[in-house]
């Protein structure tokens, strides 16, 4: 089989379970692992996909339902260490500029963390063209309280809890972990006892700040939420991560590309966090698509970056 149709199948095989999950959601399937690796592998040749492995001490559990609106379920993927010790949590979540892509995206990722003793959560969340900014917010913080809720499940120390996302993901990342004990973006028909809150942030290429001299977001943050930055400029700062950074803000790794659109807001943000004392970390993946965290050569580069993070925050 050619290369080209191994990866036509791989694409079709990563989706096809989220899509049919999505039972009643509108979908926009335009960003995808294939579509991003056909726009970068003219000017990246030695760019190839990181596909799912099988770890003999990973357990993979998926399509669990966390939350349900009516007849429209959400889903999550659980990948966990087999041991009984009790293990740090790590929910996922996918990027696609807060319209498109899914939680099958971010697999590799959270097999290889799951291999180092991490439990790992891929989260389906509703996107723009279903619901509107903070709506995938307060789906992402429901899947924590599942999962702390579940704990036991899992083998989770629910003490020990990181969020981490890439591009519109890694945005939606820092912000819930800046927003722990906010009620303003929790739910209000909530049952669970256990918080939404977080001990740590990752975020891949994700903006800190929508309305900011270094920010050039637009047509697809806007649709989201709710009116471009002068219709909605209250939203578009509340929705930025750099606004609720304060001395509560978990320690959070950032890793970047070579592209500074992606970077808005991070140096404020970490003015903010080095005055509070609070741990950060910045690494670059140089000479890198956007989507670095997809392919290879760069992903090992970025799963020992954050592992790393992770066991020093942690372990």
């Amino acid at each position: 089989m050619s290369l080209k149709l191994h990866l036509i199948a791989f694409f079709f095989l990563t989706t096809a379970a989220s899509v049919i999950s999505q039972n009643t959601a509108k979908l926009d399937t335009s960003y995808s692992v294939y579509s991003s690796f056909i726009k970068y592998k003219k000017k990246f040749p030695q760019i190839k996909i990181v596909k799912p492995q099988t770890f003999e001490n990973v357990v993979v559990k998926k399509e669990i339902v966390y939350k349900e609106i009516g007849e429209r379920k959400l889903h999550l993927d659980a990948f966990y260490n087999n041991s009984e010790q009790l293990k740090p949590a790590v929910i996922l979540i996918h990027g696609g500029g807060w319209r498109s892509g899914n939680k099958s995206h971010m697999i590799p990722l959270a097999q290889s963390l799951a291999s180092k003793g991490y439990a790992c959560f891929t989260v389906e969340y509703r996107l723009s063209l279903e619901a509107k900014f903070p709506a995938g917010i307060h789906d992402v913080k429901r899947a924590i309280q599942f999962i702390k809720a579940n704990a036991d499940n899992y083998n989770i120390n629910t003490a020990k809890v990181a969020v981490l996302g890439s591009s519109s993901g890694g945005q939606m990342a820092a912000l819930i972990g800046t927003t722990n004990n906010n009620p303003a973006f929790e739910e209000i028909n909530n049952n669970y006892i256990q918080s939404s809150n977080v001990q740590a942030i990752v975020d891949l290429d994700g903006v800190l700040a929508f309305k900011h001299p270094e920010s050039s977001e637009g047509e697809m943050a806007g649709f989201w939420l709710g009116g471009n930055s002068t219709e909605k400029l209250e939203t578009w700062m509340n929705a930025s991560a750099l606004t609720h950074t304060d001395k509560n803000t978990p320690p959070i790794l950032f890793i970047g590309s070579q592209y500074p659109r992606f970077l808005a807001g991070r140096d404020d943000m970490i003015k903010i966090l080095d005055k509070h004392g609070i741990f950060n970390q910045v690494e670059s993946i140089e000479n890198s698509p956007h989507t670095f965290w997809l392919f290879q050569p760069w992903f090992k580069e970025t799963e020992l970056y954050i592992s790393t993070f992770l066991d020093k925050i942690f372990k």
